[in-house]
């Protein structure tokens, strides 16, 4: 981790646990997509069918498989894919309804949720270039910043002390009544 991440990741703590999400999300996709074929295969070579297809048979015959491996595998499996999920509908909220939307979304793709991860952030700006005008080393590291941290405000909620700036936008000082 650069200088500039850990001064970053240690000054607001639902920034740094929105950023280690985004750091590992390709490992959990991955991790993901091995687990489901594990388990697609186990079971076609160990049952002879789908695991739906089991999971049917098993649900009509009325069998329990609570405790049993399958169903510790397969709650594992589900709650990796909810946790995805969340962070997909949160991206998917800030690119299209936060007034920089798109271009976050391009600069969270192209440093996070890539398939493939780029060799250095060199290569990440090049990639954003048609999609952010202009943009510097120093353009890509401020609206990093910006952007996880707008995407921790719809992952972790809004903070009253964010709440309290936006406020005073709006109402400035306090409006006492006599």
């Amino acid at each position: 981790m650069g200088k500039k991440d850990e001064m970053l990741t240690v000054e607001e703590p639902l920034y740094h646990d929105t950023w280690k999400l985004l750091k590992k999300y390709r490992d959990v996709v991955w991790s993901l997509e091995l687990s489901v074929q594990q388990v697609r295969n186990k079971f076609e070579i160990e049952y002879g069918n789908t695991i739906e297809d089991f999971l049917d048979s098993v649900y009509l015959a009325g069998a329990d498989i609570a405790g049993s491996d399958i169903e510790h595998h397969a709650q594992c499996i589900e709650r990796s894919h909810r946790m995805l999920k969340l962070l997909d509908s949160a991206i998917d909220l800030l690119r299209n309804k936060h007034k920089n939307g798109e271009s976050y979304y391009w600069l969270l793709y192209y440093s996070y949720l890539s398939p493939q991860q780029m060799r250095n952030v060199e290569e990440i700006i090049e990639k954003l270039r048609p999609h952010i005008r202009d943009i510097s080393m120093r353009t890509y590291y401020r609206k990093r910043q910006e952007c996880i941290g707008a995407l921790s405000s719809i992952l972790w909620g809004y903070t009253s002390k964010d709440s309290k700036e936006v406020l005073e936008q709006f109402v400035p000082g306090k409006q006492e009544t006599t």
